[in-house]
């Protein structure tokens, strides 16, 4: 049974900044040759040169690429699939802005009357993480998606983005992960500059988790790759 790891966070945090090495911000990242990216909004990274090392995948034309777009259920779970079954260089698949699997989904079924959508698309995204958890035991697989307040009374908590009280009812997503590592920042005043890191485990603020000792403390860096050799170490 494969690994899912959920990345959870707002716009803007370091999320997608995590999966590729960058020298001048000291992330590590994931090794291109791999892993594979499946886009689900299909945005590019953030990175300086992603394009040099992360190739469109085509299962004729390019079938060693390393890159997919498709906000589409069934296509994820056919790119997950054919990694889990014909790429075994592949450890490390990465679905970036996973929530817009159902946001695109909704969007495409906006004009339909009634409820019953809702939990289609609920189970059209249940169905991609429930595949991603049950691929080769060699897979760790990133879940990076947005993050959503929920206000209680006075209290503020956070949980990863669905579409709302007709999802949530149904599926609580974050029980599916063992991981749950939450992006955050916070502005460092004597560099004058923002500091970029996930939360590891619970705090006031994130409802992060993740087994004990796995990570070295509360904070980490926002690093795919720091994470996958803390993952790898903790298990194997």
């Amino acid at each position: 049974m494969s690994e899912i790891i959920a990345i959870v966070g707002e716009s803007g945090v370091g999320k997608s900044t995590s999966i590729l090495k960058n020298e001048e911000l000291g992330i590590i990242g994931l090794p291109p040759e791999e892993t594979f990216i499946i886009s689900v909004a299909n945005k590019g990274l953030p990175t300086k040169g992603w394009k040099k090392v992360y190739k469109p995948f085509h299962p004729t034309e390019n079938p060693n690429g390393n890159w997919y777009a498709s906000d589409k259920s069934a296509n994820i779970r056919n790119a997950l699939n054919r990694v889990n079954t014909s790429m075994p260089h592949i450890k490390y698949i990465v679905i970036d802005d996973s929530q817009y699997s159902l946001v695109f989904g909704f969007m495409r079924r906006a004009t339909e009357t009634g409820y019953a959508k809702f939990s289609e698309l609920g189970k059209d995204y249940f169905d991609i993480l429930d595949m991603a958890r049950q691929l080769r035991e060699d897979l760790q697989v990133y879940i990076i998606t947005h993050s959503e307040e929920i206000r209680q009374d006075f209290e503020v908590t956070r949980k990863m983005k669905t579409l709302g009280k007709m999802i949530d009812d149904k599926i609580t997503l974050e029980g599916l992960f063992n991981i749950v590592l939450y992006a955050a920042t916070r502005w460092d005043d004597k560099k004058q500059m923002i500091n970029y890191f996930f939360v590891t485990n619970r705090t006031s603020d994130y409802p992060a988790k993740a087994p004990a000792g796995l990570f070295p403390s509360i904070e980490i860096p926002n690093d795919l790759g720091y994470v996958s050799k803390c993952v790898n170490e903790y298990y194997n």
